[in-house]
């Protein structure tokens, strides 16, 4: 092929590349699972995690144009008042509230879980959507590897300090924002805190896998007391979390996840209708995508390897005698 027909080649493959995203995009719209009931959520409050960007922000917006009156629970105070502005001015509800939460933190989170149990008389929803994906092996203050920590072991604790306060305004709900890539990894419950990895990212995936085995467990142990847990598949969405990749890595990322990912619109569709759909009431245990229930793998749905975990879990946060019981 000589030069003049490579020149005429590049506007053929750019046009039919952007056809193809389109389609894709298309696709992706019309296979979407939206939560459009228009169910009234006045005298509720929720707390929802990561609260101040992508999917989190989206379904507080969501709910709050619902009336409930949501709690953003954030690292990050600054992000997190422009977010609750932006909220407010989306869903005309001044009852947008920003607190400080780390959730990689042990001690934010017994800070926080201690303001909320002494200022709010009741907690209706609590959706842990907060995650993130480190890109090296990084430890806590708390012997914690980061993404772990903050993406299993962080909602582990502040549930378990929560609790009471949910079971005292039953019926209510805890909803936790998963990912269906936990078929691409296994989790090993002999390093369950892991300090090294060939490929520190995948931990993400680990800690989902994690999510989804409490939330079975959870609810099996909430079984009578008018608590529901369940945990979601948001399909996969440009939120951001994958900035802090490395550079090799983010770049093909971000022509990938402009061209084929979910908006945060999109991603929080099945949050909302598990927090706030009435035909849900009473349902636990369950998983969900697209705003339906889905089917787990079999390792997912182990309650032995739930039930281990669990107990993991509450060494590695430390839980006190004087600590709240599930």
């Amino acid at each position: 092929m000589v030069v003049s027909d490579l020149c005429l080649s590049w506007p053929v493959v750019t046009c039919a590349a952007f056809a193809s995203i389109l389609i894709v995009k298309l696709y992706t719209f019309l296979t979407c699972g939206y939560y459009t009931a228009i169910r009234k959520m006045d005298g509720k409050t929720v707390i929802i995690t990561g609260g101040n960007g992508g999917i989190g922000k989206e379904t507080a917006k969501e709910i709050a144009k619902r009336g409930a009156r949501v709690i953003l629970a954030c690292r990050n105070l600054e992000t997190a008042e422009k977010a609750r502005d932006e909220i407010v001015q989306a869903s005309n509800n001044q009852n947008v509230f920003v607190k400080k939460l780390d959730l990689s933190s042990q001690k934010s989170i017994r800070e926080f879980a201690e303001e909320i149990t002494r200022s709010e008389p009741k907690l209706d929803v609590l959706i842990h959507n907060a995650g993130m994906a480190a890109n090296k092996i990084q430890i806590t203050e708390d012997n914690l590897e980061l993404t772990m920590a903050t993406n299993h072991y962080g909602p582990f604790l502040l549930t378990h300090l929560l609790i009471d306060l949910l079971k005292k305004s039953a019926p209510s709900r805890i909803v936790v924002v998963a990912s269906e890539l936990y078929r691409v990894v296994s989790l090993n419950l002999n390093n369950v805190n892991p300090t090294r990895s060939w490929f520190v990212p995948r931990l993400y995936y680990v800690s989902k896998y994690a999510n989804i085995c409490f939330t079975k467990e959870l609810a099996r142990r909430l079984e009578g007391t008018g608590v529901t847990a369940n945990c979601l598949h948001p399909g996969i969405v440009d939120t951001g979390i994958w900035e802090s990749a490395p550079v090799l890595v983010r770049w093909p990322l971000r022509l990938l996840i402009k061209g084929f990912f979910k908006t945060p619109l999109q991603g929080c569709q099945t949050s909302v209708y598990v927090a706030c759909a009435e035909e849900l009431q009473g349902v636990t245990g369950k998983y969900f995508a697209e705003c339906k229930e889905r089917g787990l793998s079999r390792g997912a749905s182990d309650e032995n390897k739930a039930k281990k975990l669990w107990e993991i879990s509450e060494g590695l946060v430390n839980l006190k005698p004087s600590d709240p019981k599930i």
